[in-house]
């Protein structure tokens, strides 16, 4: 028995141990597919796609009812918007900054100017904001996702502030500083903040300011990408004639701006994380590929 056994066991193949180097290895190379996937993946997110015209102007409308919806829908906590609108004043004070009131009064004794000023802040913040869009959309294909994105993103950390921090404008504050409500007064067109349409408007999401947000988004990108010298000091000036424009009409606090300015450097860093570059340092156009010839 024992003389078989050990020649069929000579004439069998030794199979070696499997080694913890090969386990180690293996798990590497599952390591190394894991990677390249997520590598794949994300060049997939940042390569530049030529736009589609109906997509994005059903994408821009849905995106502008939802805000609407949800930023009319946060409660109006008028006790806890005075409240805040009160801490905010009186910061102010502390820090010296307070001159809201001092503009306000001015500017509302220039009937002119200050009725100009209602039709600004009532309009330009819509047409400016969608025609930056377009002219990205026309003539800087392969930046305009990135650049929707952040204007998108910041949006969505506005709406996080309104629910949180319900803050009354200035021109609501009861007693206390004395503002002028400007459109009441002159009796200008065009604001859901005040007179009949104030009911379907929430009038205490006044933290942070978007006027501020989106103009000073516009401004950036038109002065970065426009190529007349005329024009991107237009992009310079815009957002500070926003400014102006909301402390003039009782509107916003100064710290509401600074509100504005900290959403937009949110949404340009939630486009540098899935773009891996600014919006403005992208290619301007989308590559396309080469046709092949037939035959």
């Amino acid at each position: 028995m024992g003389e078989p056994t050990a020649k069929i066991l000579e004439g069998r193949t030794a199979v070696p141990p499997r080694s913890t180097g090969s386990i180690e290895a293996d798990g590497a190379a599952r390591e190394d597919r894991r990677t390249e996937v997520r590598h794949t993946l994300m060049s997939r997110v940042r390569k530049p796609r030529r736009p589609r015209l109906w997509f994005e102007i059903l994408l821009i409308g849905v995106s502008y009812w939802v805000y609407s919806l949800v930023r009319n829908a946060v409660p109006e906590q008028e006790k806890a918007a005075m409240h805040h609108a009160l801490q905010v004043w009186h910061l102010e004070q502390s820090l010296g900054v307070a001159v809201e009131q001092h503009i306000n009064h001015a500017i509302n004794s220039v009937t002119w100017l200050i009725v100009g000023m209602n039709y600004y802040y009532a309009t330009l913040h819509f047409i400016m904001t969608i025609a930056v869009l377009v002219w990205l959309f026309r003539r800087h294909p392969g930046r305009y996702a990135s650049a929707r994105l952040t204007i998108f993103a910041t949006t969505g950390i506005a709406l996080v502030g309104f629910y949180f921090f319900p803050l009354a404008p200035p021109r609501l504050m009861h007693g206390g500083p004395g503002f002028v409500d400007t459109v009441a007064v002159h009796h200008t067109w065009g604001s859901m903040a005040s007179g009949d349409l104030a009911h379907v408007s929430n009038q205490f999401a006044a933290m942070p300011s978007m006027h501020i947000g989106w103009s000073l988004w516009c401004g950036i990108t038109i002065a970065t990408l426009a190529r007349p010298l005329w024009v991107r000091a237009l992009g310079v000036l815009y957002p500070v004639a926003t400014l102006v424009v909301i402390i003039s009409t009782a509107n916003h606090f100064w710290l509401d701006a600074l509100g504005g300015v900290a959403c937009l450097g949110i949404g340009f860093s939630v486009s540098y994380a899935v773009y891996g570059r600014l919006t403005y340092r992208l290619p301007r156009y989308v590559a396309t590929a080469p046709v092949k010839a037939v035959g």
